[in-house]
């Protein structure tokens, strides 16, 4: 059976192997900086690049050959 913090443990898995940035990844999954100054001046939400990742797994869920007859 697949939990919640299952599938964000593939997902995380998954994105980092896959290159992207470890500050987006953080993001996508709504995890706080850990680093107080970091979360003090960086406030970026990295929109671009999670776009991406997640129109990504979209097609690692889904193979886009399945999603048009």
């Amino acid at each position: 059976m697949m939990t919640g913090h299952g599938l964000r443990t593939v997902g995380s898995t998954w994105a980092n192997e896959g290159g992207y940035s470890a500050d987006a990844i953080e993001r996508m999954l709504a995890h706080s900086p850990d680093d107080k100054v970091h979360a003090a001046y960086n406030r970026a939400e990295f929109l671009p690049e999670r776009r991406k990742m997640l129109q990504d797994w979209a097609y690692w869920l889904i193979p886009e050959q399945f999603l048009h007859p």
